[in-house]
């Protein structure tokens, strides 16, 4: 499998939540929108990995190559831009391997990258056909149709999905899901019906910061800063010490120009008996006159 570092990065949030977003380990992945991470080789060194590709080409070709010179010649052709030739290698490794969706979602990925739409999305129905909670073929899929202005036909497949898996009782991979839903609702225009997914997700997944990290975004982006800080509250109240306010929560309200976040059962605490002023003594009486 490739090696490589990919993002989504989402239509909805602003820079200093996305970042708070990437580092709170989204993982299942929400943001619609994604893309490779990376430079292109320099001269020197695309001479020298130019040189190793054909090497491996001719161990391909003489039946040598071993998985992991697949997966090295797999690299080389993505990073010196020749997807084509990546595509036709990928091709059957995806087929010999059903099970394995990642390699098909990087053939869907490839296809996108070549404007093969189409086939992008046959390959990504492959993948749902068989695990149709799959999220990261469900981001790509939704990207693509928002590309061919095919919004409505794309929430009705999260939509059905997420609804498939929140009720009746909740299965982990709803989590993914309904954030993902959430980002398409926003969107599409609806943030009313986002601020209820989060709301529904928060309740079902009481231990997880993400709804309530998303609620926040959301509702900055609405102007409304009271709602915002709230919501990053109760995000600090799912952190695991709550005595201890998260950084990243810290500085994303500091970057809303909001105030620092204090945790929701912090009380004040007790004064000693030594903080504790004590009365000052009352001047002696003066003595009755004559």
């Amino acid at each position: 499998m490739i090696s490589s570092s990919r993002s989504r990065a989402g239509l909805a949030w602003t820079a200093a939540g996305a970042l708070l977003l990437a580092a709170l380990a989204l993982g299942g992945g929400w943001w619609l929108g994604r893309q490779q991470v990376g430079t292109r080789p320099e001269d020197g060194r695309r001479a020298s990995l130019s040189q190793e590709a054909r090497r491996l080409e001719g161990k391909l070709e003489r039946g040598e190559a071993s998985d992991m010179d697949r997966q090295r010649l797999l690299e080389l052709l993505v990073g010196l831009d020749r997807k084509g030739e990546a595509i036709a290698l990928l091709e059957p490794l995806a087929d010999q391997a059903p099970d394995r969706w990642s390699l098909r979602l990087m053939l869907a990925e490839l296809r996108r990258d070549q404007g093969d739409r189409s086939g992008a999305e046959r390959e990504l129905r492959q993948i749902l056909n068989r695990q149709p909670d799959q999220v990261e073929a469900l981001q790509l899929l939704t990207l693509i149709r928002l590309e061919q202005n095919r919004a409505a036909a794309a929430e009705a497949q999260v939509k059905g999905v997420y609804g498939g898996l929140i009720r009746p009782e909740p299965k982990p991979a709803a989590l993914g899901v309904g954030l993902l839903l959430a980002d398409l609702q926003q969107k599409r225009g609806s943030p009313a019906a986002a601020e209820v997914t989060y709301r529904e997700l928060a309740e079902a997944f009481p231990q997880d910061q993400r709804p309530m990290v998303g609620l926040a975004l959301l509702r900055h982006g609405r102007g409304n800063r009271d709602g915002a800080l709230e919501a990053l509250r109760q995000a600090q109240a799912r952190g695991g010490n709550p005595d201890r306010p998260d950084p990243r929560l810290e500085a994303l309200a500091a970057s809303w120009g909001l105030e620092k976040l204090r945790a929701p059962s912090a009380k004040p605490r007790g004064l000693s008996p030594e903080a504790v002023p004590k009365p000052e003594p009352e001047p002696p009486s003066s003595p009755p006159g004559p």
